[in-house]
């Protein structure tokens, strides 16, 4: 679900950075790497600091410009802590990850980080549709940039999850008992109770509304009816048997 999600790191001054990113990226299963004119890299900091995310490295692409770390993106966010003069749209991560993984999976996202000191420039956020900002202590709000990714990344990995979750829960899911069936039901279940002597004649129409909105309430599915029906007969058999 995090395949279409590209981490794009701008000018990374410490390549222990880049292996801080990438096991980070690891952690939360995202995999695309790419790197704007790194001024280190490849090297061994990277790779000790990865500890064992070095496949993400080893896969990660290089490129001359942001420009081109993004060009093939249909949706790019770029992340930042400095308040900018210049009003762009704001996004928390939370807010990014439903928007990224819940309502727009299919679009190519490329989410930004600059520079550890100065963070991105104005010109590398005007090819950005979003500005995201990481809530944090405003007397003290610069994280380091492997922080910030793991931010962000958790918030996606959580949503991913919330994702998978419903879809399973969909396919699973069995379609909802029809009018027709659930009439059938009520048919049933009120000979059931009469069978066994809990119907009485001058009670069995309110009786049988009360049991009707109980059931309507629920919104029965067609596995759970036939549980139910199950029980009827079983019910229904043993009081012929005595």
């Amino acid at each position: 679900m995090l395949s279409h999600i590209k981490i794009v790191l701008v000018e990374t001054t410490h390549p222990g950075n880049i292996g801080a990113v990438a096991r980070a990226m690891k952690n939360m299963n995202m995999t695309k790497l790419r790197l704007v004119a790194p001024k280190i890299f490849p090297n061994a900091e990277a790779t000790s600091r990865a500890c064992g995310a070095d496949d993400i490295l080893a896969q990660a692409h290089i490129f001359q410009s942001l420009q081109e770390a993004v060009a093939d993106c249909q949706l790019v966010i770029g992340a930042s802590a400095r308040s900018r003069t210049i009003s762009w749209p704001e996004i928390s991560p939370r807010d990014c990850a439903e928007q990224v993984v819940i309502n727009e999976p299919d679009k190519k996202v490329a989410i930004v980080f600059g520079r550890e000191n100065s963070g991105l420039k104005n010109h590398e956020l005007d090819l950005c549709h979003y500005l995201l900002r990481i809530p944090c202590n405003s007397a003290y709000s610069s994280l380091n940039i492997a922080a910030a990714v793991q931010v962000v990344c958790y918030e996606l990995f959580v949503a991913a999850g919330m994702q998978k979750a419903v879809a399973i829960g969909d396919k699973d899911k069995n379609p909802k008992a029809t009018a027709l069936q659930m009439d059938s039901f009520y048919t049933h279940l009120y000979q059931a109770l009469t069978d066994i002597g809990f119907m009485h004649p001058d009670k069995s129409n309110s009786i049988m509304r009360r049991l009707r909105r109980i059931y309507n309430r629920i919104q029965l599915d067609t596995k759970e009816l036939d549980i139910l029906r199950g029980i009827l007969r079983m019910s229904q058999d043993n009081q012929k048997n005595k």
